[in-house]
């Protein structure tokens, strides 16, 4: 369940390559572009320009190398050349990436063109939620802690947090243990220690937090079609706190 020294510093290599493409994600006109235009790009970036590996292609029998989860969609959003990013969308990507043996895992909502203030406030309260439980983050402190400080920032915005899909475990393997929740209580859960490796990638919703999955499999949507954000980032337990390993370049140390 933990990583090595060496290990932690592999994996923060391919979480600075997987920041790199958000990067390149950014520079692009998303508006206009279908979401397998931007899966094709995405790909193109991280095979021929990063010479790694786009880990999600494969996995699960899943054929492309990253989720695009747009406006009420919650997660696993399947890119289509019909799907057409517009102006006011929100649209998450989440997208990861091998290099060395070692997978890094992050997602980020992007804002297409002239979005409504609600949206945007939604967006921006998940991204805060996220680093709220990034911080609770160190030696000693319990997953219940991570949890509820996600939570209870969600909660106080007047959102709802997905309880269905969780953040994780991530190494060698996308999907590792211990499963990282969006809510629960302090002093709660497993306690953490120097050396572990996961994610946390809360999803919030605008209304009731329930979802179904759509008749592909894979398609998660909120059941009352309001809209739904989620971030994400790959963090190691330090000997005195916590190390984002997919800090992206318009972040800081941290956000």
């Amino acid at each position: 369940m933990t990583k090595t020294p060496a290990e932690v510093e592999l994996m923060a290599e391919s979480g600075r390559l997987l920041a790199s493409v958000f990067t390149h994600l950014d520079g692009l006109p998303l508006a206009g572009m279908s979401t397998m235009q931007v899966n094709d790009l995405v790909e193109a970036f991280i095979v021929e320009r990063l010479g790694a590996r786009p880990a999600s292609k494969g996995q699960y029998d899943y054929g492309f190398v990253l989720n695009s989860s747009r406006n009420a969609v919650v997660c696993h959003g399947v890119p289509s050349a019909d799907e057409i990013l517009r102006d006011g969308d929100i649209v998450n990507f989440d997208i990861t990436l091998e290099k060395n043996g070692f997978i890094a895992d992050s997602s980020k909502t992007y804002l297409i063109g002239e979005v409504a203030a609600p949206a945007r406030r939604l967006v921006q309260t998940t991204y805060e939620a996220m680093w709220k439980g990034i911080r609770a983050v160190r030696p000693g402190a319990r997953l219940g802690d991570v949890g509820h400080a996600i939570e209870r920032h969600a909660k106080r915005a007047g959102y709802s947090v997905v309880r269905e899909y969780c953040g994780h475990g991530i190494g060698r393997e996308m999907h590792e243990a211990p499963q990282v929740l969006h809510f629960g209580k302090p002093g709660t859960g497993l306690k953490l220690r120097e050396g572990m490796v996961f994610t946390i990638e809360p999803m919030l919703n605008q209304g009731r937090r329930t979802v179904r999955t759509e008749d592909d499999g894979w398609t998660v949507v909120t059941t009352d079609n309001k809209l739904s954000a989620q971030f994400e980032h790959t963090v190691a337990v330090t000997a005195d706190g916590v190390r984002v390993l997919t800090l992206r370049a318009d972040e800081g140390r941290v956000a």
